[in-house]
């Protein structure tokens, strides 16, 4: 992993005098890299970008906007969604000659013959560059072993080649599907990585609040379900564009960019034999000597031939496509099932949330009613001692009465009071009992 990464740092920037002399320069190969920076407009910066071809060898290269969209037929909007300046939700999209894949990190474009990642320090990025190198070096091995037959397999059995072999699970499918399943798996295990973390903060987390409310562990909550949130709205939109592609055959036939590449070739090879059977047609009408008895031309059955064989090539291809659709489906919803399970986790760590959540809400309207409780203990028994305030008011009055003559008259005040008052509060309690109003 380290020598990828130095392996794919960015270049450092040339010099002014260097991009003058490499301007006069062609390109060596079909990309328009640095050697013609010179010849670019100010502002049409270039971008690196990870180049991994069909036999796993991988390059960084810098190409400017334009020559790629050019090289892969993409219109701009299909590139913004792979600009690193921009958010924009996952999304995986099927053109004429490319697959663009936008997953998390993951930043591409896929073609029949390569894949073109943009260049990133980033982990998983580097992972997905190492698990695809993997992938395709196991996959030619199987290969060479599959042509090289039996008999050479044999006299090759050392133990470190069927080691080598049993990790290589031959893979059958065309160069684009593996590069977009090394995407969805990279993606996938991101994904679910960030949501095994989320578990592992949350549980004890929420624990320690149900034990001890506090602001703190309440404002730790709140960002947690913050996290939660967003990852479940990344997780849903993974979720969403496997399903969409599932439910869409169209967009899954636009996506077999080998089997339309043969397509191609196959045809533009038929046509030059076509034109070829018609030119040597047309120099045997023009060569054979004209018979007065009329004969069909030898034309018009070539053509009628080759319309016969093309109907039924066409018949042949659309049932393959059929099963190959297919093939693509059983991919796409191995990982559905991945990123499924991965949402149904976030779905419980958020109802373990909500329960929580619950939970301290009982244990506050709890708290809440014994201080209501109490409150209305504190007004009753202040009540009753008003009681005594009233008597000291009555008779503090400036008017002679026989009462005041008696020397007991204070003590069989004070009792009578005392008395009435905690009558008064026990009628009170029994009310509050009577009404359900105080667990009493």
């Amino acid at each position: 992993m380290a020598d990828l990464k130095e392996r794919l740092l960015l270049p450092k920037p040339a010099s002014a005098f260097n991009l003058r002399d490499s301007s006069c320069r062609p390109a060596a190969s079909g990309w328009l890299g640095v050697e013609v920076s010179g010849l670019k407009k100010r502002g049409q910066g270039l971008r690196s970008w990870i180049r991994v071809d069909a036999n796993g060898n991988s390059q960084v290269i810098e190409v400017d906007k334009f020559t790629m969209m050019r090289r892969c037929d993409l219109p701009a909007r299909d590139l913004r969604l792979l600009d690193p300046l921009f958010v924009y939700p996952s999304t995986i999209l099927g053109r004429e000659k490319a697959i663009v894949v936008n997953l998390e990190q993951i930043r591409c474009i896929i073609t029949a013959d390569e894949v073109l990642l943009l260049n990133s320090l980033d982990s998983y990025v580097l992972q997905y560059v190492v698990e695809l190198q993997r992938r395709l070096q196991a996959a030619d091995v199987g290969e060479v072993w599959q042509s090289e037959g039996p008999e050479l397999s044999r006299r090759r059995g050392s133990r470190n080649f069927d080691i080598m072999l049993a990790n290589a699970s031959p893979d059958y499918l065309p160069f684009e599907f593996r590069a977009l399943e090394v995407a969805l798996e990279t993606a996938c295990t991101f994904l679910d990585t960030q949501a095994a973390e989320l578990e592992i903060e949350a549980y004890p987390l929420l624990d320690e609040l149900t034990s001890k409310i506090s602001t703190l562990n309440l404002e730790r909550v709140r960002r947690l379900k913050s996290r939660l949130v967003a990852l479940t709205r990344r997780v849903q939109k993974v979720r969403d564009e496997i399903e969409q592609l599932m439910d869409d055959d169209g967009d899954m036939a636009e996506m077999y960019l080998t089997e339309k590449k043969r397509r191609m070739e196959s045809s533009f090879y038929g046509d030059q034999s076509l034109m070829g059977a018609r030119s040597v047609d047309v120099l045997l009408s023009v060569s054979a000597p004209i018979s007065p008895v009329s004969s069909p031309p030898c034309g018009r059955k070539l053509e009628k031939s080759l319309s016969i064989a093309r109907s039924r090539q066409e018949s042949v291809r659309s049932s393959e496509s059929v099963n190959r659709i297919e093939e693509l489906e059983m991919l796409l919803e191995a990982y559905f099932v991945v990123i499924d399970s991965t949402l149904n986790k976030l779905t419980s760590l958020k109802e373990y949330i909500d329960d929580t959540e619950d939970f301290i809400n009982i244990q506050l309207d709890n708290v809440r009613n014994q201080l209501i409780q109490f409150e209305l203990l504190l007004t009753t028994a202040t009540f009753v001692v008003a009681i005594f305030g009233v008597v000291a008011g009555i008779f503090g009055m400036n008017f002679p009465i026989p009462l005041f003559d008696d020397p007991d008259a204070f003590k069989w005040v004070m009792i009578i009071t005392g008395v009435s008052g905690l009558i008064m509060f026990c009628l009170f309690l029994w009310f509050y009992k009577y009404r359900r109003l105080m667990p009493l």
